[in-house]
């Protein structure tokens, strides 16, 4: 089975992430959730280069302070016989000038308290949740079914 490597990338002003709501990409798997930025590693890319070169593109922000929380399995994810492996980063350190609209939604600063309210997968609830209260750093697998429902999950905290 082919993996895919990818960043999942949670920008952090001390009080609020930034998440993107997605909606405007055809046929997106992520359509009316908010989720972080990140994405897909280029061929020999790092993960920190690749982290850096997706909010920069998504944001228009340069990331100068990173920290790697975890590392998530989603077997199969999109169906299609690949695996996703995604390195899960905090980002507490950027400069710039942010670009609200991004080719993959609209970004938008959200308070702490406000993150797990926002529509998005269910397993994004657990380990937002581990982001937000600075738990250790986390391997974790979660597993979605063909609508999307979220049939399994488990973890290991470092």
């Amino acid at each position: 089975m082919q993996a895919q490597l990818a960043t999942i990338c949670y920008l952090d002003n001390g009080s609020q992430l930034l998440l993107l709501y997605r909606n405007k990409k055809d046929n997106d798997v992520h359509e009316g959730k908010w989720v972080s930025v990140g994405g897909k590693f280029e061929d020999g890319e790092s993960p920190e280069a690749c982290a850096k070169r997706e909010i920069y593109e998504e944001t228009q922000l340069t990331a100068t302070d990173m920290t790697m929380v975890g590392v998530i399995t989603f077997p199969d994810f999109t169906h299609d016989g690949r695996d996703w492996y995604c390195f899960v980063y905090r980002v507490t350190g950027f400069e710039g000038d942010l670009e609200i609209e991004s080719d993959e939604g609209h970004l938008q600063w959200v308070d702490y308290d406000k993150v797990l309210s926002m529509p998005t997968w269910q397993g994004d609830y657990i380990y937002l949740d581990w982001i937000l209260n600075r738990k250790s750093f986390f391997s974790a697998k979660f597993v979605y079914d063909p609508a999307g429902n979220l049939t399994d999950h488990s973890v290991a905290f470092y």
